[in-house]
């Protein structure tokens, strides 16, 4: 697929330097990709972007033809190099995205056009903030800039409605705004390590209500006498991995959803990603009853999902938010992200931040009324947060100062 230079290219672009002509190329199963190649454009930050894990989902499928997450990556050339890739995928429907847009498919279906397909960059069923652009020169603003326009021109030729960009980050959300997406805002919750030496110097640094709530949480937790085991995925057997498919199967089972992800993914990923994937795991009497899983890249620890076949009190937090945090702590890693939304993580140290996605809608009326709409929420998103960090649970630096003081003249 050539890019030639066209409206919606940013201003000037082509005519630069650093811009040389790209020629795209789309990819329909990434096992046609090197690893090597791939991965040297991914980086080593996040585990969502590297080769095995985006394979893993392919080759196991839970992303394809019977999900209605057909792969269509892009590889962008000049000349013969490899500069830029982009995982994309053609949807059939929204599920997966964590940014929701029914109510846009909704909208064209009712003014009678087709919404899908569409074209969406995405890590699917992860709703993590990263690359979206992999660059071999990350530095390169007015490439990243002309691939940014490119994707309109590449969706046109797909025949889809419409490109969207998922939890991009701030290189590649510059980029897609300059090139005419509309930037829509959600929210998450993060937890941050500011160099907490342990678990007790960060409940020291929150509000008394709020320590005394995670103490007794974690006293309950522990009352029920469960073993509980944090595994890398080098340490996991094949029956601890179906062990625990089982509890996040039946979690979605009661919750009338599906498990995106299959049994033969974490047995995939715990060969290809290693000690990148990990499974906390509790255990009543030599019977699994709860886990959850996460990813750790170089400096952030991801959770994912958890699943449990027995009600313990308070453990769902003391395996996903406790457990993860104390991890977080004894690695030295600078965050954990728990997942989308959930106002009850605040009250446990996790702060609200701002998400963006980027969406490229090719019908002129649609692109206007979304534009226009994506604009009044991010001042509504923003709004929220401020609300939300106004009731933070850590304690004002003041009030730090002044007990450390206490404490040194005791």
């Amino acid at each position: 697929m050539s890019l030639q230079p066209s409206n919606h290219l940013p201003r000037g672009a082509e005519r630069r330097d650093s811009v040389p002509a790209l020629h795209c190329r789309v990819i329909d199963a990434l096992e046609d990709v090197p690893e090597g190649a791939w991965n040297a454009l991914a980086g080593s930050e996040q585990p969502f972007l590297r080769h095995e894990f985006l394979l893993a989902l392919e080759a196991t499928g839970c992303v394809g033809e019977e999900a209605g997450w057909y792969p269509r990556h892009l590889l962008f050339y000049a000349g013969e190099e490899v500069v830029a890739a982009a995982p994309m995928y053609l949807k059939t429907h929204s599920y997966g995205e964590f940014v929701f847009d029914w109510a846009w498919a909704e909208a064209y279906a009712r003014a009678g056009l087709d919404y899908y397909p569409k074209l969406v960059s995405a890590i699917p069923f992860t709703p993590v903030t990263g690359a979206r652009i992999m660059l071999a020169d990350p530095a390169n603003t007015s490439m990243r800039r002309a691939i940014a326009a490119a994707s309109l021109q590449v969706t046109e030729q797909m025949k889809a409605s419409s490109v969207h960009w998922l939890f991009p980050d701030d290189r590649d959300r510059d980029a897609l705004e300059a090139a005419g997406l509309s930037l829509r805002a959600g929210f998450q919750f993060h937890w941050r390590n500011p160099g907490f030496r342990d678990f007790e110097e960060y409940l020291d640094s929150l509000r008394s209500k709020k320590r005394k709530q995670i103490r007794r949480e974690r006293r309950e937790a522990a009352s029920a006498g469960l073993e509980i085991e944090l595994l890398h995925g080098t340490e996991l057997s094949d029956d601890q991995c179906d062990a625990y498919h089982r509890l996040y199967s039946a979690t979605y089972d009661r919750k009338w959803g599906y498990p995106s992800l299959s049994r033969e993914f974490f047995h995939h990923t715990r060969r290809t990603l290693g000690d990148a994937l990990i499974l906390i795991l509790a255990k009543n009497h030599g019977r699994y009853v709860a886990g959850a899983h996460l990813f750790r890249g170089s400096k952030s620890l991801y959770g994912r999902n958890w699943g449990c076949s027995e009600y313990h009190r308070s453990l769902h937090f003391e395996l996903c938010y406790y457990r993860a945090i104390d991890y977080c702590i004894d690695n030295a890693l600078e965050t954990f992200e728990a997942g989308a939304q959930g106002e009850h993580k605040l009250s446990r140290g996790f702060l609200p931040v701002m998400t963006f996605s980027a969406h490229g809608v090719l019908h002129p009326e649609f692109r206007r009324a979304i534009g226009d709409f994506t604009r009044r929420e991010r001042v509504e998103i923003g709004r929220y947060i401020g609300a939300m960090a106004a009731h933070s649970p850590f304690r004002a630096e003041a009030d730090r100062e002044r007990d450390s003081a206490h404490r040194a003249g005791e």
